[in-house]
């Protein structure tokens, strides 16, 4: 009886793939985003878009000499807890 029950649930699920198999396959070929494995390194992929770059962050002196501070602060801070 168990046996019966797992394979009406198998029969269930080959049909539910089959469906979704059948659409696939109608509906074509489908695209992703990774880029085909045998591309050579130099040339872009078929269907795969460059990514923008983004902005490079600067920071204002001040921000940069407010940083350093603090990290020589911790630095002085954990040497004398040693």
């Amino acid at each position: 009886m168990v046996i019966e029950n797992i394979l009406a649930q198998l029969d269930e699920e080959i049909a539910r793939l089959q469906q979704v198999r059948n659409l696939l396959a109608t509906t074509g070929k489908v695209k992703t985003s990774t880029p085909v494995a045998n591309a050579k390194p130099g040339k872009k992929a078929a269907g795969v878009e460059p990514k923008a770059k983004k902005a490079k962050r600067v920071l204002s002196p001040e921000a940069r000499k407010a940083i350093a501070d603090a990290q020589r602060k911790r630095w002085a801070a954990q040497k004398a807890n040693s």
